[in-house]
């Protein structure tokens, strides 16, 4: 299934013993759909067309400001104005052409959600509000959709890897909506770091080796480099996952 072309591309990483050219041949048949194109998903679509996701959907509702910047990294000083999805589309298509992504310029709802990751095998988390995260957990939940969730704070970040039926849910660890802040502090070197751990766990999850980030949550204390684990469990009376939802 791989062109000689895509053997050289990615020959590094099919040397991986655990991986190979299987693993790769996995990536190019997988569509990941990331939701929100600043911080996180900018990285994170970058790492995804370089390892090879032969499918990547890009889907934001904003437009690219000169405060994005310092940590958005697919969008430039050239395309202030611009929709963001288009912005980081450009610049992908530029980096990888064989593989296809299609950009979204839609504020995602509970009303097009299902259409916007329906047949995905992962949405990747790159969204800056929990009202949409609940939305897309309650989605991934619906259709049996890996969620891989990042989160950050200046210097503060988490991650962790959500399979509808077998980890708790979003709404499971996050049974309230915080209190909202319009705006927060992030230094760019916080969101890259998050991004590329959740792509890490897609291309594990998708290739099929490895251990994920699964009933766990990992924190990421940047300005003391800490770094620990916490446990996560389901709780049963989420009105998402829980009682019978997860059988």
């Amino acid at each position: 299934m791989l062109t000689k072309s895509e053997l050289i591309r990615y020959g590094r990483q099919i040397l991986y013993p655990s991986f190979g050219q299987e693993g790769q041949e996995k990536l190019k048949c997988s569509h990941v759909v990331v939701a929100g194109l600043g911080g996180l998903g900018t990285p994170a679509s970058i790492y995804l067309a370089c390892a090879g996701v032969g499918h990547v959907t890009l889907v934001d509702c904003d437009r690219v400001e000169l405060s994005n910047l310092n940590r958005q990294v697919l969008h430039w000083e050239e395309d202030i104005g611009e929709k963001k999805p288009f912005s980081a589309a450009r610049k992908l298509a530029k980096l990888n052409p064989s593989i296809k992504i299609t950009p979204l310029f839609e504020r995602i709802t509970e009303d097009n959600v299902r259409d916007i990751i329906g047949g995905a095998n992962v949405v990747i988390d790159g969204m800056d509000n929990f009202e949409t995260r609940f939305v897309l957990n309650s989605a991934c939940v619906t259709e049996r959709i890996p969620f891989i969730h990042g989160g950050i704070y200046g210097l503060l970040g988490e991650v962790t890897t959500i399979i509808p039926g077998k980890t708790p849910c979003f709404s499971c660890i996050f049974p309230a909506i915080p209190e909202k802040k319009e705006t927060f502090p992030v230094f760019g070197v916080t969101p890259a770091l998050i991004a590329i751990l959740q792509v890490t766990e897609v291309i594990k999850l998708l290739a099929g080796l490895g251990n994920l980030l699964t009933n766990k949550m990992l924190y990421i204390n940047g300005e003391r480099m800490e770094f620990s684990i916490a446990n996560l469990t389901k709780r049963s009376e989420c009105k998402v996952c829980g009682g019978s939802k997860l059988q």
